[in-house]
């Protein structure tokens, strides 16, 4: 049986699962329209598991990201930062959007 969810029953499932610190509110908006998407283009219905879904996504600062990975960033600015960070992920994972506070939510690799 499965049910739909909006972006606020989206949000309260990771709060009831004592989740909520794993992305911030507007992460899980990113979050929430990415799967939304995938689900559109693909007509694939996911289910909503708040901990595979904390498991295979994460949201961090680009230049966090690139001290996890070991990207090297030494030396460019704040927008070269995110671009590099970005087209890294991309090329191993998947880019799932970036927040209006400049953080990444990307598909953990």
């Amino acid at each position: 049986m499965k049910q739909t969810v909006n972006l606020y029953e989206f949000r309260d499932a990771f709060q009831s699962m004592n989740r909520g610190n794993n992305f911030s509110y507007e992460g899980l908006e990113v979050l929430f329209d990415y799967l939304e998407e995938y689900e559109d283009s693909t007509g694939e219905e996911i289910e909503l598991d708040v901990i595979a879904l904390c498991c295979d996504y994460s949201e961090d600062a680009p230049e966090d990201i690139a001290s996890n990975y070991c990207i090297d960033i030494e030396g460019l600015d704040e927008d070269e930062i995110k671009e590099t960070v970005r087209e890294y992920i991309e090329h191993h994972s998947s880019f799932v959007g970036e927040t209006d506070s400049g953080t990444f939510v990307y598909q953990v690799f």
